[in-house]
């Protein structure tokens, strides 16, 4: 990419991404939450890096906005303290033993869909039967994709795109939720 085009390709970049993504598998993302909050259970999401982030901001919009309890365990004294007594890459698998019911769904973001922490948190999810969704991107054969019941795919090897990506994916299914794309915020 040229300087001067930069801008103009990476906005072409994203909309082919976009648009590469399976809508069906958009929709079984949003029917899970939906069959979620119907078993009265809450939707717990997780990432690394950036991703705890996107984790929050979605968490908060989907409980405000969209109605559904839904939260990110990324609070640095839950980290430290289990990365610290089970070891990082057991974090997460041990936040969801404490903090996880029967009715629900856990959401799991990793560019690469490799990463041991998240990959440990969904073999934990299969062993006791809570439901997961992943969104990853880099390979579509990653541990993630195998691991989880529902999952999304995004065709890139590009850290920033795919992070860009899972924010739009995720942001979207709280406006599907709301029903409409512009709204007070509050509601």
């Amino acid at each position: 990419m040229k300087n001067q085009n930069f801008f103009d390709n990476y906005k072409l970049v994203i909309i082919d991404l976009i648009k590469k993504i399976n809508t069906k598998d958009l929709k079984q993302a949003f029917i899970e939450i939906n069959l979620t909050s119907k078993r009265k259970g809450k939707v717990i999401v997780f990432g690394n890096g950036a991703n705890t982030s996107t984790s929050s901001h979605f968490a908060t919009d989907m409980t405000k906005n969209g109605k559904i309890r839904t939260i990110s365990l990324n609070d640095p004294n839950l980290i430290t303290c289990f990365s610290n007594d089970y070891g990082f890459e057991r974090w997460i698998e041990k936040a969801i033993e404490y903090y996880a019911d029967k009715n629900d769904l856990v959401i799991l973001l990793s560019a690469s869909g490799n990463s041991k922490n998240l990959v440990n948190a969904a073999k934990y999810c299969r062993r006791n039967n809570i439901k997961t969704l992943s969104i990853t991107g880099f390979n579509k054969k990653n541990k993630l994709q195998k691991l989880t019941n529902k999952k999304i795919f995004i065709d890139s090897k590009g850290y920033n795109l795919i992070e860009i990506i899972q924010n739009i994916i995720l942001l979207s299914l709280v406006d599907k939720k709301i029903g409409k794309t512009i709204y007070s915020s509050n509601l």
